[in-house]
């Protein structure tokens, strides 16, 4: 479904209308500007600063597209895509109840400061009322202020138990290649 948004606090003009939709990945259109926005960000500083890989740019589209826990969407401008946001269905278990991650959101770096971040989370937390979630959950860079910013904005906070106890970090573990 595609809805239409009002950016920071106006209406944008009929010329630079935005509308966001589901990402379907059916659709070539969709697809490639998916895949896209992804690189960009991957290029990015804030994303890595090296692009896709060869192997991500190849498999990306289909892996999602067959993934039941995938919900995404995309932001345009006209017929340009100049934004996305990438979530997956999680679980909370002291809730009982799903969530949904926010792993991906990206904004052109021509169109930043224009409120397309905040319809992209608007059409996340839509989302996530109509899975039945208990809450929305996002990791961002401890330096990435303007994001920081932005997810604040949209009613986000640290996850904090208790504050004796702190708050919660993102932590990873690569784990080796197949070699089959």
């Amino acid at each position: 479904m595609e809805r239409s948004f009002i950016a920071r606090g106006r209406a944008l003009s009929s010329a630079d209308s935005l509308a966001v939709c589901a990402t379907d990945f059916t659709q070539p259109q969709h697809a490639a500007a998916w895949l896209e926005l992804l690189d960009h960000y991957a290029r990015d500083p804030m994303g890595g600063g090296t692009g896709l890989s060869d192997y991500a740019q190849a498999n990306l589209v289909r892996e999602l597209a067959n993934l039941p826990s995938f919900h995404g969407a995309l932001a345009f401008s006209g017929n340009q895509a100049v934004g996305l946001i990438n979530c997956f269905a999680g679980f909370s278990t002291f809730a009982a109840k799903p969530l949904l991650n926010v792993h991906d959101i990206v904004v052109h770096a021509s169109r930043r400061g224009q409120g397309i971040g905040q319809a992209l989370l608007a059409w996340a937390e839509q989302r996530a009322g109509e899975l039945g979630c208990c809450k929305l959950t996002l990791e961002v860079l401890s330096n990435n202020t303007r994001a920081m910013a932005a997810y604040q904005q949209a009613g986000y906070v640290p996850y904090v138990l208790d504050p004796a106890a702190g708050h919660a970090l993102l932590m990873q573990k690569t784990l080796p290649e197949e070699t089959a």
